[in-house]
């Protein structure tokens, strides 16, 4: 079966189309991690008015924190279900429908948590926030695939940089919005957890003026029409010509249910040992704030900085992917994490011996988040949708994604022993992970820079061979198209 397909997304659109996929989609996974910081005491003073109305007495302390720890880490409960789900509805639903239809878990979880106060219900709140992180786990499931599918090859990566990005965007408007100076009093905090519904209403608004994923199309549905009807739309809407992409071969593995080839189980091995460690940053900069001596009031405006400078370096990722090349900068940027963890035990262990050396690990945090963004945060979620077939490409989305969410809640599950235990000495763990990653990233990875899916598949093949000669290749069916 041999195809042609002609298609190249115009310039004009693609920041508009990344736009339109990522405000409702990991913008709005970033914003709900951070804006359940800011109203934690009036959440708590809600919870234990709640209770008194209800049973006529205080709320115990245990009781208060076994539910406000709920509110918080059902969130995470939801995304793991949200990614679950994630892969198999950008099947069935494509990746621009699942986006979309997404936005039902936003708008009802924003109309719950805003009713909750004058409902008198802390159990409108759970709910709302399993919602919340049900739509962020579908969101970085499937948006990856539909920012990886419809940019140009030259163009992917930058592209796919909007995920993390609008992740980190998120994080920061959420930070800001959390501050006393917007809707950080007590009276606004049911307003401030209900904004989650604007970034779902702006993609409700946008998106559908862009089309389904052409790949998707293609290869997953054998709709050549649908696929030159939705490159026809493009340059209908734009006006902009359709540039012929030179023509490339593709194998698809063809087996009525999902097997993963020798080739697949690499790639799904490469990727979980770098997909654990993209949450940590976030449950360790407090601590490392709270030992340098800040005021506890002042944290949250570190906290802001922390945020900020975070989608700073997302942003120079992008500017630099296409330069410096995906394996440069990941694996650059975890050898820097790797010096940066031996900096914050050295500044932790003489925390006492110079006032400077409160100072020096803030300074650590702030570089660890610039080696984080520069590399790992940005460049993982691209790896991911070019290292894998389109076939494999939803499941590989749904189990970084589980591990992602388990990984979440692992190392906040975890970290507060680890640092009873081990003290100063906590971040050797982390020092240990790094490295170990770094070296494998280096001698196992290869760069994709500037290079179609095709091109990628058969540099892993070449790995292969290395690795086990003479191995017989599954039956396929051979696929020529521009995609």
């Amino acid at each position: 079966l041999s195809i042609c397909v002609c298609l190249q997304l115009p310039n004009k659109s693609l920041p508009l189309a990344v736009f339109a996929a990522c405000v409702g989609g990991t913008f709005q996974y970033g914003y709900n991690i951070s804006i359940i910081n800011g109203p934690t005491k009036y959440v708590q003073n809600f919870i234990n008015h709640t209770w008194m109305e209800r049973y006529h007495t205080n709320i115990s302390e245990n009781g208060l924190t076994l539910l406000w720890s709920t509110i918080v880490s059902i969130f995470t409960l939801g995304g793991l279900i949200g990614v679950s789900i994630g892969g198999t509805l950008s099947v069935r639903l494509g990746r621009k429908g699942t986006l979309l239809t997404n936005n039902i878990f936003s708008l009802t979880a924003a109309l719950l948590m805003g009713l909750s106060s004058t409902a008198g219900s802390f159990e409108l709140l759970i709910i709302g926030r399993l919602l919340c992180g049900v739509n962020a786990g579908i969101a970085l499931c499937v948006q990856p695939l539909y920012l990886g599918e419809i940019a140009p090859t030259a163009l992917r990566g930058a592209t796919g940089m909007g995920t993390s990005v609008f992740i980190t965007g998120g994080i920061l408007t959420g930070q800001v919005m959390g501050l006393k100076e917007v809707l950080g009093k007590e009276e606004y905090w049911p307003i401030l957890l209900s904004t989650t519904f604007i970034p779902a209403v702006l993609q409700l608004i946008i998106l559908p003026w862009f089309p389904e994923s052409p790949r998707y199309l293609l290869i997953d549905k054998g709709d050549d029409e649908g696929c030159k009807k939705a490159s026809h739309h493009r340059v209908a809407q734009h006006g902009t010509a359709v540039k012929r992409h030179q023509r490339c071969t593709y194998k698809v593995t063809h087996s009525k249910n999902l097997k993963t080839t020798s080739l697949e189980k690499d790639h799904f091995t490469l990727f979980l040992s770098f997909c654990l460690h993209s949450l940590q940053i976030y449950f360790y900069a407090d601590y490392v704030f709270r030992q340098s001596g800040i005021p506890s009031e002042r944290i949250p405006y570190a906290t802001v900085g922390t945020g900020a400078c975070e989608c700073i370096t997302a942003l120079t990722c992008g500017l630099l992917i296409e330069c410096l090349g995906r394996k440069v900068l990941i694996t650059g940027g975890y050898i820097l994490m790797s010096v940066c963890c031996i900096l914050f035990t050295l500044t932790l262990t003489f925390q006492d011996v110079s006032p400077i050396f409160p100072y020096l690990s803030m300074a650590c945090v702030f570089a660890f988040i610039l080696s984080f963004g520069l590399g790992p945060g940005g460049v993982t979620n691209i790896l991911t949708a070019e290292l894998f077939t389109q076939t494999a490409r939803p499941a590989a989305f749904m189990i970084s994604g589980s591990i992602n969410w388990l990984s979440f809640f692992f190392i906040g599950l975890i970290f507060p022993f680890i640092v009873l235990g081990f003290q100063q000495y906590c971040f050797l763990v982390f020092l240990m992970v790094c490295s170990l990653v770094a070296i494998y990233i280096f001698f196992v990875v290869p760069e994709t820079k500037n290079k179609t899916f095709v091109e990628i598949q058969k540099d892993f093949q070449s790995f292969n061979k290395r690795k086990s000669r003479g191995s017989d290749g599954a039956s396929s069916i051979l696929l020529s198209t521009p995609l």
